[in-house]
């Protein structure tokens, strides 16, 4: 297997896994798994929440697909790498930006993490099983967009105005 393929593969596998990770926030953790998905929708002071297990699930999958796929490297190894890629945008995007369990990030001025923001506090307005939305993490419906544009247009003319107005002595 080329190299270029093994690539196309982790990426397909990486655009994959948001519709594999919508369908099981969806369906499984806020359904018969929501025991576990629980602590994620309520506020603690503890560093780790029950929910942090689907990290280990994921994880495991990963590695199966690289020890099954590792000799000799075939599509299996992709897949892994696929996986373990969108996980490590998860946790990038998911726990350290949109929920700084890490504080590295301050307010962003970019449209799509705003966007992306946004929708993710609509998903935990909720705070029970039912009723939540936008249980996927990259992908955003537009209205989350043209929100996020609106605010941030509104927060750059207020501070051009702000930067306009002539001190008073």
């Amino acid at each position: 297997m080329s190299m270029l393929m093994g690539l196309g593969i982790m990426l397909i596998t990486f655009v994959a896994m948001e519709g594999v990770a919508w369908a099981m926030h969806k369906y499984v953790l806020h359904g018969f798994l929501w025991f576990l998905h629980k602590s994620h929708h309520t506020h603690h002071k503890h560093a780790f929440e029950w929910n942090d297990l689907f990290f280990a699930y994921y994880g495991t999958l990963a590695m199966l697909f690289f020890i099954f796929g590792s000799e000799p490297i075939d599509y299996r190894f992709w897949i892994g790498a696929g996986i373990t890629l969108y996980g490590v945008a998860y946790f990038l995007i998911h726990d350290v930006f949109i929920h700084r369990r890490i504080r590295l990030f301050g307010k962003t001025s970019n449209v799509y993490l705003k966007a992306l923001n946004m929708a993710h506090k609509v998903h935990h307005k909720h705070t029970g099983r039912d009723g939540s939305e936008s249980y996927g993490m990259l992908w955003v419906a537009p209205r989350y967009f043209r929100a996020a544009y609106s605010i941030l247009q509104k927060r750059q003319q207020g501070e051009q105005t702000w930067r306009n107005t002539p001190l008073k002595s």
